[in-house]
């Protein structure tokens, strides 16, 4: 089902203009009058040690930005294109008009706030409930689902290579009967609810739409959003089962069956988090991730979709490190870019498949193990990132969480970081309050154009899937990774209580999580296959392998005989496994080895 040449590849749309500096006669003027005396009293210095490789050639310091991105001292209307004043419409736009820059809705916050989700997920169903509860009890707005690593890569708890993972990283879920554990008391039709997952994301997602049913919730105003991007595991996080076409047509599976049955729950999250934990620049983050939406986009109209059917629901998944003023523009650059492609790329009629809506969640990997309180500041400045640059949904990190899972108290304290900015800081009041910025402007252009470079480059890879087996955006997130690392370590960047600014330290109280976790659900699994009828299993399996071995058409306003979803519906409802669907198409699909790129 991939491309075999690059020939049918539609072309990227044509490059925005590019800042041409013209100083005017009053800034010269300052340069000449104030800056330069200013200058030669007091030089600029590094931010970080002075290592010679943080200076430019002619010795001045050099600034950038955390990606890298050169930053000047000032900035004026002087770097913004020549004809900004002219055509502000095609740069910026207006809030909820096209390009969408200044975001896709008029009101902005005003009319409503972004969704206030926190990401938990511990242990047994039983005590992930308790804890959804009490994030529902404190103000939280949404849910969004962590799971363990067995269920992340479709094993049951019982299962060898389960051992030592059950419940630490995530809930563990091997059946239907824990997702009705852990939704049980919660209104599936009230509350949207993410759930971070991938590879068995239609499995999951099956025992979610199960449960809202035996809830007596109606499919159609059941809302929240499924990972499902297979795309980034194969880039970035690595938590993959099946080979990149089967997983791909899984996927598109999804977007089939949601359009026909859940118009209002998001298929996929189109994830640029991982990308960014894994090492990415901002502009990496931003360019492979909005590739990734255009590949999921042609597949499906391979498939025989049409755009505006399920393009509506296609939603995005940024990243918020600690460069303010970058992650910002990454932000607003996104709308933009995806507005342009999903009309000049892909022609899609609707307004509302030309909107980018995203969630967002602070970076996990700025947080540090040392001197943890510090991390509370951190992810306030990157939630207020988050919020300027006009999320939709947010997730804050909880301050201990580079030390273990969140411990409650922190999980309030995460929650409550939204709720002051929301509340109490103003910055809801007005629609993207930078717009206009000159330091804002440059890099949000500057993000569009070097995204669009990028894109240019996975073009003529033939995509995404062959840029991935060719090992591109995986080589290109390992220079960026070790460039950084070698800045912290040469203290080019601080880091506070890392590299400088360190303490001796008391040990912090963490959550932890034992092997009972384990003993539990094996019982539970135990118990549940002798009451369940294991003809309905092998049946339903058996259909399931039958289907994915077919070859899935397209037809409007049906679903298709071959459409996964279906029978993995039927597969959940007999009360079979995670580890039993993912075996079955393990059965059908093979699984995956990464080649040896380097």
């Amino acid at each position: 089902m991939s491309r075999s040449t690059t020939e049918d590849v539609p072309k990227t749309p044509a490059r925005v203009a590019e800042p041409v500096r013209n100083v005017s006669a009053a800034e010269q003027q300052w340069i000449d009058t104030t800056l330069k005396p200013a200058l030669a009293k007091s030089p600029e210095r590094p931010i970080g040690a002075d290592t010679g490789t943080n200076r430019n050639p002619d010795g001045t310091a050099r600034f950038t930005t955390i990606s890298g991105v050169p930053v000047e001292h000032l900035y004026t209307r002087a770097d913004l294109p020549a004809d900004w004043d002219q055509h502000t419409d095609k740069y910026l736009g207006q809030p909820g008009q096209a390009p969408y820059t200044r975001g896709i809705h008029a009101t902005g916050y005003r009319g409503k706030l972004w969704t206030m989700r926190q990401f938990s997920g511990f242990a047994t169903p039983e005590e992930t409930n308790q804890r959804y509860k009490y994030l529902l009890q404190q103000g939280g707005s949404g849910l969004s689902v962590a799971f363990d690593l067995p269920t992340l890569m479709g094993y049951d708890s019982d299962h060898a290579n389960s051992e030592g993972e059950v419940g630490k990283c995530g809930v563990a879920i091997d059946s239907l009967e824990d997702m009705e554990i852990l939704f049980s008391g919660i209104d599936l039709e009230k509350t949207t609810v993410s759930m971070t997952i991938n590879s068995p994301a239609s499995v999951l997602w099956a025992m979610y739409l199960v449960v809202a049913e035996q809830q007596g919730a109606d499919w159609k105003k059941i809302s929240g959003t499924l990972q499902n991007d297979i795309l980034k595991e194969y880039i970035a996080q690595k938590e993959y089962i099946y080979p990149p076409a089967p997983s791909m047509r899984l996927v598109i599976d999804t977007f089939e069956f949601g359009s026909l049955f859940t118009p209002r729950f998001n298929p996929i999250s189109i994830s640029g988090y991982h990308i960014r934990e894994a090492g990415s620049t901002a502009l990496q983050e931003l360019a492979f991730t909005i590739y990734d939406g255009v590949e999921y986009v042609e597949w499906a109209l391979r498939r025989g979709l049409d755009v505006d059917d399920f393009a509506p629901r296609l939603s995005f998944f940024f990243n918020s490190h600690n460069d303010f003023f970058e992650e910002i523009a990454k932000f607003r650059a996104s709308r933009k870019i995806w507005y342009r492609l999903m009309t000049d790329r892909f022609h899609a009629k609707q307004a509302r498949s030309h909107l980018m809506r995203f969630h967002t969640q602070t970076a996990g990997v700025s947080l540090t193990a040392q001197q943890p309180m510090n991390n509370i500041a951190r992810v306030a400045i990157q939630a207020l990132a988050a919020v300027l640059g006009g999320t939709q949904s947010l997730h804050t990190d909880s301050y201990d969480e580079a030390l273990a899972l969140p411990t409650e108290e922190a999980a309030r304290i995460a929650l409550r970081t939204q709720q002051i900015l929301a509340y109490e800081s103003g910055v809801a009041q007005t629609v993207d309050p930078l717009g206009g910025s000159y330091f804002v402007e440059n890099l949000t252009l500057k993000m569009e154009q070097g995204a669009f470079e990028y894109f240019d480059k996975l073009d003529a890879m033939g995509g995404m899937v062959r840029a991935i087996e060719q090992g591109f955006p995986q080589k290109e997130l390992a220079e960026s990774s070790y460039q950084y690392a070698r800045a912290v370590e040469a203290k080019e960047k601080i880091i506070v209580g890392v590299n400088d600014f360190v303490v001796e330290e008391t040990p912090q109280e963490i959550l932890y999580i034992g092997e009972s976790v384990r003993e539990s659900q094996t019982e539970k699994l135990k118990r549940l296959r002798a009451r369940r009828s294991q003809e309905k299993v092998t049946r339903s399996l058996n259909a399931l392998r039958q289907a994915a071995g077919r070859e899935p058409q397209a037809e409007k306003g049906k679903i298709s005989d071959a459409n996964t979803m279906p029978y993995i519906l039927d597969c959940v409802r007999a009360y079979a496994t995670v580890g039993e669907i993912c075996e079955a198409l393990r059965d059908v699909y093979g699984t995956y080895e990464e080649s040896n790129w380097t």
